[in-house]
């Protein structure tokens, strides 16, 4: 899953993207690297991020999903917490709905995307952008993210969206400390029992930067795609990556390996 921002302030990206030539040329350029999909966002959710006005999530995302639509046949995901911003996305040719707040107290989200059939991305998040890294504790990060995929897998099916549609997210840097997030990359294999495609975003977030000694978002290239390599080791099958071509590199060597594994020592 690449990953296309439109938004001025994303932590990794923000501003590089605003013209939609840039955008569909950006999402061109990741699909041509090997991109199975593209998440495109319209507001961030980096931690701190304050919340976009709908219309103007609405006026960011929907001509570039048009215009990478119009020259390219790959799914498109919209990164969004609104109903409204997600019925236009999937109305312009959008398939998927990346939701980071899972829904939060509001169904609206579940009843659009399953009157359209489409797929649905639940993550786990506690708080909001601009509260989540405020001291986020956990008796048991696994077990407590383990139960929550649980009661909203109910609660999404009590709105009519199938389990089938549903790709669980355990949501690493969104409401976590750095041994939180590294705790659920270490233990993934404990999502497994839900049937269902786990999706892991962790391209350039802090906690890659603060393991590697890495400042700047974009030099956390070689840490994402270590954490991404150990992630489809582990149960992941889809991996949301800013760096398309090093990461799809790093996933074949290591399908290749795997191909080629013998029981006998």
């Amino acid at each position: 899953m690449g990953v296309l921002n439109v938004t001025p302030d994303s932590f990794s990206d923000g501003g590089q993207f605003s013209s939609l030539e840039a955008a569909v040329d950006h999402a061109l350029k990741m699909i041509a690297e090997g991109a199975d999909f593209v998440d495109v966002g319209g507001e961030s959710t980096r931690p701190g991020a304050a919340p976009v006005e709908e219309n103007e999530e609405i006026r960011r995302v929907i001509p570039v999903i048009r215009g990478i639509t119009a020259q390219a046949r790959v799914p498109i995901s919209v990164d969004t917490l609104k109903p409204t911003v997600a019925a236009a996305a999937l109305d312009a040719g959008a398939s998927v709905v990346n939701d980071v707040g899972a829904g939060r107290d509001d169904d609206g989200l579940w009843r659009c995307v399953a009157s359209r059939g489409a797929g649905y991305v639940a993550m786990h998040m506690r708080g909001t952008p601009a509260t989540m890294q405020s001291a986020p504790q956990y008796a048991d990060v696994v077990g407590e993210i383990d139960a929550f995929f649980g009661e909203r897998l109910d609660r999404i099916g009590a709105c009519g969206l199938s389990r089938e549609q549903v790709i669980l997210d355990p949501g690493l840097g969104f409401g976590k400390t750095q041994e939180h997030s590294l705790k659920l990359l270490a233990n993934l294999k404990r999502f497994r029992h839900w049937d269902r495609p786990l999706l892991l975003g962790l391209s350039r977030k802090s906690f890659v930067g603060a393991v590697t000694g890495v400042s700047a978002p974009s030099e956390r290239v070689w840490g994402s795609v270590a954490g991404a390599v150990w992630g489809c080791l582990n149960g992941a099958q889809i991996i949301r990556a800013h760096d398309v071509a090093a990461t799809r590199q790093a996933l074949r060597m290591a399908e290749a390996i795997v191909e080629h594994r013998s029981d006998q020592t």
